[in-house]
């Protein structure tokens, strides 16, 4: 390996950022510029009778107002395998379907004059009958809230493996719980925002905070009724995405464009933070039967789950996450005999999608919480009963995840040690207490959201006469630090330092494509995509070098800038005398290389990280308050690219994996919610925030791009519990019901544990 790979250096991008000079979509300001405002539902669920815009339009200073009538009717969602599952149009058509849904929208020359436009738009509803809770959505004759959806099921998904009685018949313990979690909002710093031009030669531009541009592109291309080609997407800076700017084009987009279309001026769209927390996609509220035996020397031998998923009014990504919670169930652990059966309900609430960790919180939640019991029940260390049943390299588990690499033993060792675990468990005094969560991530995945898109990622590199390096990627940087990763990779790759390396990313007319930024695939599938490139580029460099050193280009090193003879260093060019050489080799031809990444089909990921979390907790039962003191995080990330990054990425997701533990709630009466803003919608804040310990733990994995896997969105998952445990531990109330808030703790501290 050579000097960039798993170096600490700071992100180029920080002082930038740091000095207010990093342009987002909010920033943005073009000639003619009008502001645009979105009219939504104030009815969980209606039929739209009629819409009269007359009073809008009149208006002064109001340029266009459009309805679900200005559209040309087609539905759209990110999951674009079937036509059945695109089930939301961009502004509502004949019915509205939880309060939020967007009506009308309207194109003003400022924000003030488009919110007076909204009040003026007169929408007569025929109430209809609404359910918010997902088994009642079940229930025969409840009202439904897509006709083709017999009994509101948005998606149900099973999965058998082994003999589950026989499973059963051979443990020692089995435990039956139910545990139940609550929708979380995504609440990146940014919300949504677009500006959208459509100019005179009919090409639309759309620059919008999202997490996949490519997909954007394909979505307005359709609901537009454009060709791809005639529409532009470009990612500005995002202040974060979370997977609630995942699921390509929202309404925002759409609407923007629309109205650039009708007035022929710029439009900008931005959502306030109402509307970001009220009206957007959240964390999907699941309630989970757990059934699981084990053997007397605790081998898990059986386990069946059942998981209710609310869905909320719209599909977004949730059918993806019903699939995914069964995958959760298995992981990190061997399990032969296995039955899970997933139900996604519609109701009319705000819908559930993707959200880090993607179903893997809400899973290893009470997975994580019913191994400690069942270990308690065995008289067994809940470390001792992870250890025997860990993933190991090689194993294949009942859901198609093939294990390359694994050091998920080695974290629990590790992190253990690091957070004295033999010295506290059950020795701490009454209020403290010491618990373990576990998980196991995708490094991408394997199924295409898109069949119509050929390449997973694809990148081009792109070598200048002076040697300087631009990088082309699809790939979508949300403020993770993506693009320095695969600058790294791109350097490591060519020989040459990083800093000569520039990143030109997410632009449908300039970049190769790229699915966008979920499901942790950066780093593998861009990152041996840029790899790829990478090594293919430097080969045509090394035919200059051969040249200038009369010598094979297969006898030859690329590192730091300089080319030199393999055994003999001092015949040695520099990489920018090598480049020249081509140049005058090709008569001025541009130096490029492109390379892609297509995973394996017949994996669900080509790889697998783990992570262990141990918090250590002080629990006040007089009020129920929780205070986490200590964490002590160890990540299985293969070769990290920059260990300064990865730290980074953990803590920031133990920070969100913190205040869905502990704080984070909607209050929800009929389909409204009363959270508004981050008042009263309480986020983790550096002061709940504890003492956090990272345990690096390396193991090369064989697909990862120089042995790198994901790093940041497998680590949400144990936080929750690892608290839970905790607090078990400290007080015996175990938590079964979330978030662990003091009222919960108290209710359980009342139930006796």
């Amino acid at each position: 390996m050579g000097t960039i790979i798993n170096q600490r250096l700071p992100r180029p991008d920080w002082r930038v950022k740091v000095q207010g000079q990093a342009t987002y979509a909010s920033d943005m300001v073009l000639p003619r510029m009008l502001f645009g405002a979105i009219l939504r539902s104030p009815l969980p669920h209606a039929r739209i009778l009629a819409i009269d815009v007359g009073r809008a339009l009149k208006l002064p200073g109001v340029r266009a107002v459009i309805t679900g009538q200005d559209t040309i009717g087609r539905t759209f969602g990110i999951l674009g395998t079937a036509e059945k599952l695109m089930d939301r149009y961009p502004l509502a058509m004949q019915k509205v379907r939880y309060i939020g849904d967007e009506v009308a929208a309207v194109a003003a020359v400022d924000l003030d004059t488009a919110l007076e436009a909204l009040s003026l738009i007169r929408v007569e509803y025929e109430p209809l009958p609404a359910v918010y809770d997902p088994l009642e959505a079940m229930e025969e004759g409840a009202p439904l809230i897509h006709e083709n959806k017999p009994g509101n099921i948005s998606k149900r998904h099973t999965v058998k493996a082994g003999d589950l009685e026989a499973g059963f018949r051979e443990s020692a313990v089995i435990r039956e719980d139910r545990f139940s979690t609550h929708p979380e909002g995504h609440s990146p710093m940014e919300p949504h925002v677009v500006m959208a031009q459509f100019d005179a030669t009919g090409k639309l531009t759309v620059w919008t905070s999202t997490q996949s541009s490519f997909y954007v592109q394909m979505d307005l291309a359709k609901t537009l009724g454009l060709p791809e080609g005639k529409v532009r997407v470009v990612k500005p800076h995002v202040g974060g995405g979370f997977g609630g700017k995942a699921d390509g084009m929202d309404s925002l987009d759409f609407c923007a464009s629309l109205l650039s279309m009708k007035t022929g001026c710029p439009v900008r769209i931005a959502y306030s933070r109402e509307e970001e927390l009220i009206y957007t996609r959240r964390r999907h509220p699941l309630i989970i039967e757990l059934k699981t035996g084990v053997t007397k020397d605790g081998v898990l031998s059986a386990r069946y789950c059942k998981a209710i998923l609310d869905g909320g009014a719209y599909n977004s990504y949730g059918p993806t996450t019903t699939i995914l919670c069964s995958n959760w169930n298995l992981m990190p652990y061997r399990m032969t005999n296995y039955m899970y059966e997933g139900i996604r309900a519609y109701t009319n609430k705000a819908p559930g999608g993707a959200m880090r960790g993607h179903g893997a919180p809400q899973i290893h939640f009470a997975v994580e919480s019913q191994l400690d019991m069942l270990a308690n029940d065995l008289g067994m260390d809940p470390i001792a009963l992870r250890m025997k049943n860990a993933l190991e390299a090689g194993d294949l588990n009942p859901s198609g995840f093939y294990i390359p690499s694994s050091g998920f033993k080695q974290a629990l060792a590790e992190a253990a040690k690091k957070a004295g675990w033999n010295q506290k468990r059950g020795k701490l005094p009454q209020g403290k207490g010491i618990g373990v969560g576990c998980s196991g991530f995708v490094c991408g995945a394997a199924f295409p959201m898109r069949p119509t898109v050929a390449a997973f990622s694809a990148v081009r590199i792109v070598i200048g006469a002076d040697g300087q390096v631009t990088l082309l990627t699809g790939a979508v940087d949300t403020g993770q630090g993506s693009d320095f990763t695969l600058a790294q990779i791109a350097a490591e790759g060519l020989g040459v330092p990083v800093d000569i390396i520039s990143v030109v990313a997410a632009d449908t007319d300039l970049t190769p494509v790229d699915m966008g930024n979920f499901s942790s695939r950066t780093t593998m599938l861009a990152g041996n995509a840029t790899k790829s490139a990478a090594v293919s580029a430097r080969s045509k460099v090394l035919e200059g070098a051969a040249e200038l050193l009369e010598a094979k280009p297969e006898d030859l090193e690329a590192e730091d800038g300089r080319i030199f003879v393999q055994g003999s260093p001092e015949r040695t060019v520099s990489f920018v005398e090598a480049v020249r050489a081509v140049y005058r080799m090709n008569g001025g031809q541009q130096i490029s290389a492109e390379g892609a990444y297509v995973p394996n089909p017949n994996l669900i990921s080509p790889s697998i990280s783990f992570s262990v979390q141990i918090a250590e907790v002080e629990v006040d039962p007089e009020t129920g308050g929780v205070q986490v003191t200590n964490l002590t995080s160890a990540h299985d990330c293969g070769v990290p690219i920059n260990p300064m990054s990865v730290e980074g990425q953990l803590e920031g997701s133990i920070h969100m994996g913190l205040g869905f533990a502990l704080s984070e709630q909607f209050s929800e009466v009929d389909g409204q919610s009363f959270q508004s803003s981050f008042a009263d919608y309480r986020l983790a804040t550096a002061v709940e925030m504890p003492r956090v310990e990272s345990v690096p733990v390396e193991v090369f994995d064989p697909e990862g791009p120089f042995g790198a896997k994901e790093a940041g969105e497998g680590t949400v998952g144990p936080t929750a519990p690892a608290i839970a445990n905790a607090v078990f531990d400290a007080v015996g109330a175990r938590i079964a019901q979330m978030p662990i808030s003091p009222e919960n703790v108290l209710r359980a501290l009342d139930k006796g544990g």
